[in-house]
C-alpha cells in the first residue's frame, strides 16, 4: 500500500479508526480486526483515551503484541467531553496513562483532541515538547482545530521545539468545510490532514439506499441525532455517487476513500471497521486514483460544504 508523511512517520494511505474498540468489539474481537488490517498492509491505527474510556487503548495494545514494528500508532488526549484538558500537568499524567494501555514507550502521533481555550496554547506546546524530547512520543498533532487556532500555535512554537504536524478533522464528500481554509493552509504549510468520518457517519458506505429501510445494526439506525442525515436530498446523491463509481467500476467505498486521497495534504483516511471484511475493503478502497477531469463532475454532484455536521 501507498504511504505518505506525517512529519517524520511513513503512514499507509488508508488507516484504521479505532474509535470501535471497547464499545463495540470486545478484545477477542478487536484482535482480529487489527490482525486483519496488518494482514491487508495498512500500518496506521488511530485510538485516543476517550475511546471505549481507555479501553480502546488497552485492546488496541493487546492486538499489536509481537507485531508492533509493523504498526505506526496515533491516540489522543484532552477531549472536551473527557476533562478537556491540555494543560501540563493533564498532559504528563494522559500519557503515562495512554503509554501503560497501549504497552509501549513511545506513541508515535500524539494528538490534543479538541482545543482547550483555558489553557494557552504555548503551555500545552511546551509540556508536548517535554514528551517528545523525553522519547515519549515521536510527533504531536491536534484535532477539531480552526486555522486561526493552527496560526497560533505555529506562532507559539520556538525554533527547535516539536509542533504540531497534523491536524485530524472532520471531512468528506458529505462535509468539506476544510476547504474553506484549513486544507489550504495544510498545503501552504506542509502539514498533514487526517480525515476523520471520511465515510459520514456511513452514508458513504452504500448500506443506504433510496427507498430501502435503514438496515439494522448500523451506526445511523442505532442514533437519532444521525438518522437526521438519512435524508431524501442526501438519498438522491449517494444515488448520484453510486452511479459515477459504477461507471468507472468502482463502488461507491471506493470513490469515498479515493476522493479524499486526491487532496494532496491527506496523510491517510482512517476509517472504522468492525469486522476483518469491513477491514479488507477498506485497505482495498485506497486503490483507486480518480483522474483529475472527473473531480469537477463530483463537485457538480456534490456541492461544496454539504451540510452533515457532528464532531468525534
Amino acid at each position: 500500500m501507498d504511504k505518505r508523511r506525517i512529519g517524520s512517520l511513513d503512514v499507509t494511505i488508508v488507516g484504521l479508526g479505532c474509535n470501535n474498540f471497547g464499545p463495540r468489539l470486545d478484545a477477542a474481537a478487536t484482535t482480529k480486526v487489527v490482525h486483519a488490517a496488518l494482514d491487508a498492509g495498512v500500518n496506521f491505527f488511530d485510538t485516543a483515551e476517550l475511546y471505549g474510556d481507555g479501553k480502546s487503548e488497552e485492546y488496541l495494545g493487546r492486538a499489536l503484541e509481537g507485531r508492533r514494528h509493523e504498526a505506526v500508532i496515533a491516540s489522543k488526549f484532552g477531549h472536551a467531553s473527557y476533562g478537556g484538558k491540555a494543560n501540563p500537568a493533564y498532559i504528563r499524567t494522559a500519557i503515562e496513562r495512554s503509554l501503560k494501555r497501549l504497552r509501549v514507550d513511545c506513541i508515535d502521533l500524539y494528538q490534543l483532541h479538541t482545543p482547550d481555550p483555558g489553557v494557552p496554547i504555548a503551555d500545552t506546546l511546551g509540556a508536548l515538547d517535554e514528551i517528545v524530547k523525553a522519547g515519549k512520543a515521536r510527533e504531536i498533532g491536534c484535532s477539531n482545530f480552526s486555522v486561526t487556532q493552527l496560526r497560533e500555535a505555529a506562532a507559539a512554537t520556538p525554533p527547535g521545539h516539536a509542533r504540531f504536524v497534523s491536524v485530524q478533522n472532520q471531512y468528506s464528500l458529505f462535509h468539506r468545510e476544510p476547504e474553506r481554509d484549513v486544507l489550504p493552509e495544510c498545503e501552504r504549510t506542509g502539514m498533514a490532514f487526517l480525515p476523520y468520518f471520511p465515510l459520514a457517519y456511513g452514508l458513504l458506505t452504500g448500506k443506504y439506499r433510496k427507498g430501502q429501510p435503514i438496515p439494522q445494526g448500523t451506526r445511523i439506525a442505532n442514533n437519532d441525532r444521525y438518522r437526521q442525515i438519512v435524508t431524501e436530498e442526501n438519498l438522491d446523491v449517494i444515488e448520484r455517487l453510486i452511479a459515477f463509481a459504477a461507471q468507472r467500476g468502482h463502488t461507491l467505498l471506493d470513490l469515498a476513500f479515493a476522493w479524499l486521497l486526491a487532496h494532496r495534504p491527506i496523510a491517510s483516511v482512517i476509517a472504522g471497521a468492525t469486522t476483518d471484511a469491513q477491514t479488507r475493503a477498506n485497505a482495498s478502497a485506497g486503490s483507486w486514483q480518480i483522474p483529475s477531469a472527473d473531480l469537477g463532475e463530483l463537485d457538480a454532484i456534490v456541492p461544496e460544504l454539504q451540510a452533515v455536521s457532528g464532531r468525534r
